[in-house]
Formats: structure tokens, C-alpha cells, sequence
């Protein structure tokens, strides 16, 4: 039996939708999807804990997952991209059931690789203050 084919991300914020959609259809096999097949992975939740490595990333996101639905809305504030890494800065608004956290200030690193863009680092920390988008940033509910 042979592995299934890796998806393959064009671009950085195809890779970044489909983390986006994972997360707002529960879906830890197509979350898992987006990150780099590397034990060198990086996340870092709002709670201020450092993760490392897919297993222990895998697990903190299925805690998330089954603690409640998430919605979140994001817009990008600044992007950096050159031929194999890009650096994406967003400002997400988070719902779970009614309750609504935000903002939060997310940065998302991808690495171009033989399966196209997969993510390496994510680290989201609450904002101490509200946070408006750059001057032609577009506000982009993702889910």
C-alpha cells in the first residue's frame, strides 16, 4: 500500500488557506497537511507555550480542536517572500462558540520544498492594544 500523495501548495497563502480552513472544519489530517514533514516544527499557542516537533504539534491542535469550534478572522498585515521562505504577520479574531478573543497578532513561516509551500513556525500571542490593518491590507474573513 503506498502513502498517500502529499497536497501540493503553490503558494505560501494556499498553504495558509488551507491551515485557515482546517482549523474551522475540525479537520487534524488536513491541519497536519500544511506543516513541513520535519521534527524542527515550531508552534506557539496564545498560552505562551513553545511546541516543538509534529507529534507534540499534533497533539496540542486536537486538544484545540475538541475544546470547541473555532472561527477565526484574519487580515494580513505584512508579508516578506523570497524564492523558499516567506513570512506572513496577520491579526486574527477568534471565536469559539460565543465567545470571542482578539486580537491576536499570528506569524506563519513557510519553507518552498519538494511538496511546495509547508509550514515551519507559527506563534500567535495575544495584542496589548487593538490593532488596525496597514493602510491596503485587505480584512479577509477566512472561515
Amino acid at each position: 500500500m503506498n502513502p498517500p500523495t502529499p497536497l501540493l501548495f503553490a503558494t505560501p497563502e494556499d498553504a495558509e488557506a488551507a491551515f485557515y480552513e482546517a482549523i474551522a472544519k475540525g479537520n487534524m489530517n488536513a491541519l497536519m497537511a500544511v506543516w513541513a514533514d520535519d521534527e524542527d516544527v515550531t508552534c506557539i499557542h496564545p498560552t505562551g507555550q513553545q511546541i516543538s516537533g509534529l507529534a507534540a504539534i499534533r497533539e496540542s491542535w486536537r486538544q484545540v480542536l475538541s475544546a470547541a469550534r473555532l472561527k477565526i478572522s484574519a487580515s494580513r498585515m505584512t508579508r516578506w517572500q523570497n524564492v523558499l521562505l516567506a513570512v506572513h504577520q496577520m491579526v486574527e479574531n477568534l471565536q469559539m462558540g460565543d465567545e470571542v478573543a482578539g486580537p491576536l497578532l499570528a506569524t506563519h513561516v513557510f519553507i518552498q520544498g519538494p511538496h511546495g509551500w509547508r509550514m515551519v513556525c507559527r506563534h500567535c500571542s495575544a495584542s496589548a492594544e487593538s490593532v488596525q490593518p496597514m493602510p491596503g491590507s485587505a480584512r479577509r474573513v477566512l472561515h
